[in-house]
């Protein structure tokens, strides 16, 4: 019996909506329809354990092809079978569970887990027509959930620690004060005791590989994504957006901004693009970007919108406008606490990058 929680059945789900729908709705940053950008679906790609499966469409029916054998399934089941697992999912209670209906309905056409293959960078992939231009490309999405918890854009390691140097001196008593904050919101409290007394200039991040990825994307993004981690902190501030607004007016970089240029908002959506592209803080990044980069959102109430570096504004938008900042955890990414070395003193911060609810 398959078993799995919200976000994972969320896949399936996915999977159902889509091929009952016969189209793709793309969203705005305010997860809205852009009414003219709809996309009739062609076929749908989904990569298992046991071969890639394919999805396409004759007339009412939904021809599923898989290894060696062809299933031919009514539309309308795939509608039903939609409409009941959203209930589900609105409704249920328990952290993982397993829906007996569902899982024989899937294993009628061979669909035998409600996860696609980890080897695949992509959920699904959707073959789409763009009347637009009368094209038919393959577009790969991740699918992300908001019926559950929130989903995370980018997870913290070691690596993404940001190292910085405290500008002036502190006594062994402030500093063994400052450590020993235990509030709930420590990480925010130790920051702004730091700050009534000294300040703190970022040196570099603790992994390299890290720091020469943010350097490939932009220059400039080590050192502004370091400003924008300790404001996150003394502002206890956690929408992106806000953030990056307050950096706009602060202008901590001293930009030239007479002529209105949005320096903090584009390098930021570029950072976002590219992490949701794939870039980690361990992995080199090559800033190759394909046809595999896209998100399908499926929202509370059970539509689904999709964002594609296809449709570029409309994808980074949505990045900035529907992500948070949170201080991930501090003893197992070791930072957030004063430490010396060569007799100067130095902190560090981390952050994890989630979506909103």
């Amino acid at each position: 019996m398959i078993t799995g929680n919200k976000g994972e059945w969320s896949e399936i789900y996915a999977l159902l909506k889509i091929i009952a729908d016969k189209k793709l709705t793309a969203g705005d940053e305010n997860l809205e329809v852009i009414k003219d950008l709809i996309f009739p679906i062609i076929k749908v790609l989904r990569v298992e354990s046991n071969g890639t499966y394919e999805y396409s469409y004759d007339d009412e029916l939904v021809i599923v092809k898989g290894n060696e054998n062809v299933f031919r399934i009514p539309i309308v089941r795939f509608q039903e079978q939609a409409l009941k697992l959203l209930k589900i999912l609105q409704t249920e209670t328990e952290t993982t569970f397993a829906i007996p209906e569902i899982e024989n309905f899937i294993n009628s056409f061979n669909c035998r887990s409600i996860k696609a293959s980890s080897n695949s960078k992509s959920d699904i992939h959707i073959v789409i027509h763009d009347e637009k231009i009368g094209t038919t490309p393959t577009l790969g999405f991740s699918i992300k959930s908001q019926i559950g918890k929130a989903a995370t854009l980018f997870n913290a390691s070691q690596s993404s620690n940001f190292i910085y140097k405290i500008t002036d001196n502190l006594t062994d008593t402030e500093i063994e004060t400052i450590n020993n904050i235990n509030t709930s919101s420590k990480i925010q409290d130790r920051v702004n005791a730091i700050l009534k007394k000294v300040n703190l200039e970022f040196i570099k991040t603790e992994g390299n590989i890290f720091q020469n990825n943010l350097v490939l994307i932009d220059s400039c993004l080590p050192n502004m994504l370091a400003e924008l981690v300790v404001l996150f902190n003394e502002k206890a501030e956690s929408n992106l957006q806000k953030l990056v607004s307050i950096l706009e007016k602060e202008n901590p970089l001293n930009y030239n901004i007479e002529n209105g240029h949005k320096f903090y908002d584009y390098k930021i959506k570029r950072l976002l693009t590219d992490i949701a592209l794939g870039m980690q803080s361990t992995k080199v990044w090559t800033g190759q970007l394909d046809s595999t980069g896209g998100y399908l959102i499926v929202k509370e109430d059970g539509d689904i919108l999709c964002y594609h570096i296809y449709n570029r504004n409309e994808f980074e938008n949505y990045l900035l406008a529907n992500t948070r900042l949170i201080n991930p955890s501090s003893t197992r990414n070791k930072f957030g606490l004063i430490y010396k070395e060569k007799n100067e003193l130095f902190f560090k911060l981390n952050i994890q990058i989630r979506f909103l609810k």
